[in-house]
């Protein structure tokens, strides 16, 4: 078991990816809190708490230790509360996996300032407010005289890497959270914690009628490549001590696969020694772009 007696942090953990992850910490022998409002795939309803209590049963009916938390991570109170539950149900924290959300998808000439604004508070502020206040705490342990071995695991997508069309809320809102990772794992490499973020693709509400072709379930006898327990081995071991090291990475996830992403780097360059003139720059750019690996994906123009 490579996280016996850690204390993780999973939000969104009532069901889908989030729920896998709860229980393969427990199985692993982490002390999981188990964070979820309990509301509908796009946000709405009531938040009843129902499904993150679920998740705790069934993690104690194998003999594991969870709480729930029905906290609001995307306010300070919410995700200070989310911190203090773990520290008072099991002393400490050692693991945040940040991974809730929902979707509001649109076309971009259709979607609305509330549409954009849900999405975002949910995705990033709801990764951001966890992460000060697990920061906080950590801070605080070092200062202290504690050793710390803290881990985030954060939730981007390929929607926030690649793009996805439909989905431009979403897209940026994943694609912040990869610039937080980065920010995030220089700012608290001193205080002993580690930061990456996943991009998983998995079958669960927010991707079974949006990609309905693509996540269908298998004939029988045949591996589920979108069953949301294959992404969750990953995410555990980049929560437990063997992943000591490791920090700033983003890994896509699908089924049998893992991949270390590799966005972002400098590429061919240019340099005049001079401010360019727009006129010269069509033989300068042709050159550099034919020099450049295509993006991923490519979109034809109009």
């Amino acid at each position: 078991m490579i996280c016996k007696d850690r204390v993780a942090v999973v939000t969104g953990a009532g069901r889908g990816l989030g729920r896998a992850h709860a229980l393969e910490f427990a199985h692993q022998g982490a002390k999981v809190v188990v964070n979820d409002l309990g509301v509908a795939r796009d946000g709405t309803g009531d938040a009843s708490g129902g499904p993150a209590h679920e998740v705790v049963e069934e993690i104690e009916r194998l003999g594991g230790q969870a709480v729930a938390s029905p906290h609001d991570i995307a306010t300070e109170e919410g995700a200070a509360a989310l911190v203090a539950t773990a520290i008072d149900a099991f002393g400490r924290l050692d693991v945040l996996v940040n991974n809730a959300g929902f979707l509001r998808d649109r076309m971009l000439v259709n979607l609305s300032e509330d549409e954009w604004d849900a999405v975002m508070r949910v995705h990033l502020k709801g990764h951001f407010l966890p992460l000060k206040h697990a920061g906080r705490y950590w801070r605080g342990e070092g200062k202290a005289g504690r050793p710390v071995d803290a881990r985030v695991i954060n939730t981007s997508s390929g929607a926030g890497l690649l793009g996805s069309v439909g989905q431009g809320n979403y897209s940026a809102a994943k694609a912040g959270i990869v610039g937080l990772t980065l920010v995030a794992a220089a700012e608290l490499v001193r205080y002993g914690v580690t930061v990456n973020a996943i991009a998983p693709a998995a079958r669960t509400r927010m991707t079974e009628e949006v990609f309905a072709q693509t996540m269908a379930a298998p004939g029988e006898g045949e591996f589920d490549a979108m069953a949301p327990e294959n992404v969750s081995p990953l995410v555990v071991w980049l929560g437990s001590a063997e992943s000591r090291g490791v920090t700033g990475r983003v890994f896509e996830a699908e089924g049998g696969r893992i991949c270390v992403m590799d966005a972002f780097r400098h590429g061919p360059a240019i340099d005049k020694g001079a401010r360019w003139d727009p006129a010269e720059l069509s033989p300068v750019l042709t050159e550099l772009l034919a020099r450049s690996p295509a993006p991923e994906p490519v979109y034809g123009t109009s």
